[in-house]
């Protein structure tokens, strides 16, 4: 069966031990060489209704994927994901 890039923002990501909605999809990162997916990103919570902004992203590396259902993807949080800091998107780039 095949299957999108595009899906995966659609897919809401929870973990497995504590239950905690962590958000969307919102970026993935992959490996040139090997054409392969190595992590998945959600968006960092907005402060204060977004009013100053949203921490630093979520970035969770493929391997802690359990399961990718058809509307979300389980991940088992064993240790702090890294983090990164939201890009600057511009109307014209």
């Amino acid at each position: 069966m095949n299957r999108y890039f595009s899906e995966l923002r659609y897919k809401e990501v929870i973990d497995v031990h504590s239950g905690f909605r962590m958000g969307y999809v919102c970026d993935a990162e992959y490996d040139d060489a090997s054409g392969q997916i190595t992590a998945v990103i959600t968006p960092g919570r907005a402060k204060l209704f977004g009013l100053f902004g949203r921490e630093d992203d979520t970035v969770m590396p493929w391997g802690s994927i359990v399961r990718v259902g058809t509307d979300i993807i389980l991940v088992d949080k064993k240790e702090e994901f890294r983090r990164r800091k939201r890009k600057a998107r511009f109307l014209f780039e």
